[in-house]
């Protein structure tokens, strides 16, 4: 569903995008992480938009299609510190968050911050942890802090989570709660390469990830300044207003037990902002907004007719945010 926006053009006069620092820095990270996970522009793409955003990542695919991969180069090209946790059903929060440890000489208790404490956390198959240890990000992923025994530690910034879970499994996981789903900006499927990429793999017996091959672009103080150039692309009254009516509408949908929320909202306006820079522009448009409706929106209704998490409802659920689409008209 594409539209035309004549008006919005306009706006992009007073910052030419080819001249654009921020956008050029962008096209680096996308192109340094395309040399290893090529043929998937649009998913890295995404990725930095969501990363851009401040929010976080939720991979959801079967397994062996380079979600993993995807994320370990985002994080290495970022120059960023980052983290893997293999979650499994036996991780408790303190695992994950750190604990505090009695040191006799001083007598007190000395906190050892937990993996959590970086700026990029790679949650391996984060539904194989139980709710209880699920919710140790909740704190993390909203605020950028982590409480333990009473005290509050800031997290390094920026803080991402990238975690991945394959929806196809049932045995030994546990489906992640609405709250938890309403911490992750975006939902995306890797799906598989294309025909020639994949042959190339199996040519090279799928050869292990070499990061040290993988250019470093970009490190903290950048990816700090290009977040807060996002925020300067301008997403003029319509598109706002375009973005609040398809919230609306998946509150007022029937065949939806439960729309988006405020902070999905939230997420939304900012996630719009940032893919108009990664796009290369200064301002944003409709066609923004109408790319990121079913990533952003697709994990967090629910439908009213189908039991929650069924690989079924993810088909309804998608026909009724593609119904919404069409029925919502975009401005002119």
């Amino acid at each position: 569903m594409k539209t035309d926006h004549t008006a919005a053009t306009a706006v992009a006069a007073s910052v030419p995008a080819s001249d654009d620092l921020a956008v050029l820095r962008c096209r680096e990270i996308v192109a340094a992480v395309e040399q290893v996970f090529r043929g998937k522009r649009e998913v890295v793409e995404l990725v930095l938009t969501c990363i851009l955003a401040r929010g976080h990542v939720l991979f959801e695919d079967v397994p062996g299609v380079g979600k993993t991969t995807l994320a370990r180069a985002f994080a290495h090209v970022l120059g960023l510190s980052h983290r893997r946790i293999q979650f499994a059903s036996d991780l408790m929060p303190a695992d994950i968050l750190g604990v505090g440890i009695y040191d006799k000489k001083t007598e007190r208790f000395e906190f050892k911050p937990g993996p959590i404490f970086c700026h990029v956390l790679l949650a391996d198959e984060i539904n194989r942890t139980t709710p209880r240890t699920q919710s140790a990000l909740l704190e993390a992923m909203s605020e950028g802090r982590a409480t333990v025994d009473g005290t509050t530690h800031r997290l390094p910034q920026p803080f991402v989570v990238l975690a991945t879970q394959n929806p196809r499994e049932f045995h030994g996981t546990y489906a992640l709660p609405e709250s938890q789903l309403d911490r992750f900006l975006l939902r995306l499927s890797v799906g598989y390469p294309g025909p020639i990429i994949e042959a190339e793999l199996m040519r090279n017996y799928g050869a292990p990830l070499d990061l040290e091959a993988i250019d470093i672009v970009a490190d903290e103080s950048l990816l700090l300044e290009l977040i807060a150039r996002t925020s300067e692309v301008h997403v003029g009254d319509e598109v706002l207003d375009y973005i609040h009516r398809l919230a609306q509408a998946t509150r007022d949908a029937h065949h939806l037990e439960l729309g988006l929320s405020t902070r999905a909202a939230i997420g939304f306006y900012r996630a719009v902002q940032a893919h108009a820079l990664v796009a290369g522009r200064a301002f944003a448009t409709p066609d923004d907004v109408q790319r990121l409706f079913l990533p952003i929106a697709g994990h967090r209704v629910v439908a009213a007719s189908t039991s929650s998490n069924s690989s079924g409802e993810r088909a309804l659920v998608e026909s009724i945010l593609h119904n919404i689409l069409e029925t919502v008209a975009p401005p002119i």
